[in-house]
C-alpha cells in the first residue's frame, strides 16, 4: 500500500483514477494554478510515543488558569457524580449515532425512552422528545412549531428577556424560514405584561417565546399569558434552566403548549462551552408536529418488554413534504449523562442542589449589599442567579477577581454584573470573594 492507514490498494487507485479520466493524483489538482501551490515542507512536529504525547499536552493543559466560577448565564458550574462517566462509556450506550436498528439499539432505546419520561416529569408536560442540539437551536425550533401549527399566522413575539444568544439564533433560524420576529419589551428586568397583551391581541402571531427565569435571573410571573395567547390562537413556548424546575412552577403549570431549554445544568461539565444537549417538551396535540424523535416502549414477538423508535420526524424516514425536522446527529450521548444524574441524585437531591443554589445565591446577594458598593439591579424575585449594579469600575474589579482566582461573573451593562452561585460554592469561597472588593 501507498499510505499505511489507507484501505486501497495501488489496484484501487488505479481504477478510480482512471474511472476519472486522470493518470494520477496529481492530475486531480491540474486546474490548481502552480502559482499557488505549495511545494515546501509541512510544519509537522516529529512522531512522539504515547508518553511524550501525554506530557505535551499535560504541560499545555496547566497553561489553563483553573477558576471558582461565579458566572452563569446560560452555563453553570454543577456537580457531577463521580460515576457517570463510567457508565457512559459502557458499550451497550457509548455511541452518537442514530438508533435506527431497534433489535441492535435496546441499550440506547432504552435509555432516551428513561430521558423523555424524566424531562416531561420535570417540565410538566405530557411528551418530550430527544436529539436537540442545545437549548437556543431547541428554542428556534419551537418557533418553526410555533408557525407550523398556526398555519395562516407568521409572526412569533419573542420576549427581550430571553438570552441575547438565544434571540440571535432564533433570528438566524426565521430569517431562512421567511417567519417575522417581533420582540416584546421588557420593563424593570421582566417582560412588560401591557406590551404582550397589546401585540397579541393585533392577531397574526403564531407563538410567543418567553424565558424563566429570565436572562438577568429574575423569576418572573407569567399568569395570563397561556389565556391570552390561547384567546388569539397562538402557542406559548417557556424557555427554562431545567435544573431550577425541581422547585419552581413548571411550564405546565403555566399553561405553556411548549417547553424547551438546555439540560447543560443536569450535571453536564462546562467543558469550556460544550457539548450541550437541548430539550424539547410539549402537549400531546402537538405531537405530530414535534421534531426530533420519540421513542416507545412495546413487547416484541415473544412478550419480551421492547423499546422502539415510534415517532419519527425526519424526511429519511416519512415523505420529505410532511417531514418537520432535519435534525439528522443524535445528542442522545448527552441525554444518556443528564438521565444517569437524575438516576442517581433521585428527586430529592435534584431538589437539595437546587434549594443549595438558590440559597447560596441570596447569601452571596446579602454580603454584597452588605459592602455598600452595591445595590439591586432589579427588584424582582431571583434563583439562583441576580443582577447588581457597582458603584466602581466593573472591568477593573472583575480583573481583580481573575488574578485571585475567580471568575467573578459575567458584564451585562456598563456599571451592571449578573452573578450565579450554585450547590457547589461554599460560604467559604463567597466571603472570599466579597472580601477582595
Amino acid at each position: 500500500m501507498q499510505y499505511k492507514f489507507f484501505p486501497h490498494t495501488e489496484e484501487d487507485l488505479k481504477e478510480m483514477l482512471a474511472k476519472a479520466g486522470v493518470s494520477s493524483l496529481d492530475g486531480l489538482y491540474a486546474e490548481v494554478p502552480e502559482s499557488i501551490r505549495f511545494k515546501g515542507e509541512y510544519d509537522l512536529p516529529e512522531a512522539k510515543s504515547e508518553l511524550e504525547i501525554r506530557q505535551f499536552f499535560g504541560k499545555l493543559g496547566k497553561k489553563n488558569k483553573q477558576l471558582v466560577c461565579f458566572a452563569g448565564a446560560g452555563t453553570y458550574d454543577h456537580y457531577t457524580p463521580s460515576v457517570i462517566p463510567s457508565i457512559v462509556e459502557r458499550s451497550e450506550f457509548l455511541t452518537s449515532y442514530t438508533p435506527y436498528q431497534a433489535e441492535i439499539s435496546q441499550g440506547t432505546l432504552h435509555y432516551i425512552f428513561e430521558y423523555q419520561s424524566m424531562m416531561a416529569e420535570m417540565t410538566g408536560m405530557d411528551i418530550s422528545n430527544a436529539s436537540m442540539y442545545d437549548g437556543s437551536t431547541a428554542t428556534a425550533e419551537a418557533a418553526l412549531m410555533c408557525v407550523a401549527a398556526g398555519k395562516k399566522a407568521n409572526k412569533v413575539l419573542v420576549a427581550e428577556t430571553l438570552d441575547p444568544k438565544t434571540i440571535e439564533v432564533i433570528n438566524t433560524y426565521a430569517h431562512f424560514h421567511g417567519i417575522d420576529i417581533e420582540m416584546v419589551k421588557a420593563t424593570d428586568g421582566v417582560t412588560d405584561r401591557d406590551d404582550f397583551m397589546t401585540k397579541i391581541a393585533q392577531g397574526g402571531v403564531a407563538g410567543m417565546i418567553v424565558q424563566q427565569p429570565n436572562y438577568y435571573g429574575n423569576v418572573e410571573d407569567y399568569e395570563g399569558f397561556a389565556y391570552a395567547a390561547h384567546a388569539n390562537k397562538a402557542l406559548l413556548v417557556m424557555n427554562s434552566i431545567i435544573s431550577d424546575l425541581a422547585l419552581l412552577k413548571t411550564p405546565g403549570e403555566w399553561g405553556a403548549d411548549i417547553a424547551v431549554g438546555d439540560g447543560q445544568s443536569l450535571g453536564i461539565p462546562m467543558t469550556f462551552g460544550g457539548p450541550s444537549l437541548g430539550y424539547m417538551c410539549c402537549t400531546e396535540k402537538l405531537l405530530r408536529k414535534l421534531p426530533g424523535r420519540i421513542v416507545g416502549m412495546t413487547k416484541d414477538n415473544r412478550g419480551q418488554r421492547a423499546f422502539v423508535l415510534t415517532l419519527q420526524a425526519r424526511e429519511q424516514h416519512i415523505r420529505r413534504q410532511k417531514a418537520t425536522s432535519n435534525i439528522c446527529s443524535n445528542e442522545s450521548l448527552m441525554a444518556l449523562f443528564v438521565t444517569i444524574y437524575m438516576s442517581l441524585m433521585g428527586k430529592e437531591g435534584v431538589k437539595e442542589a437546587a434549594r443549595l443554589s438558590y440559597a447560596g445565591a441570596h447569601y452571596m446577594a446579602d454580603k454584597l449589599l452588605a459592602t455598600g458598593k452595591f445595590t439591586m439591579a432589579f427588584d424582582k424575585p431571583f434563583f439562583n442567579e441576580f443582577c447588581v449594579r457597582y458603584n466602581g469600575n466593573v472591568d477593573a474589579l472583575q480583573k481583580k477577581f481573575i488574578v485571585n482566582g475567580f471568575f467573578g461573573g459575567i458584564k451585562v451593562a456598563e456599571d451592571t454584573i449578573m452573578f450565579a452561585v450554585t450547590e457547589k460554592r461554599t460560604k467559604e469561597e463567597i466571603d472570599t470573594l466579597v472580601s477582595l472588593i
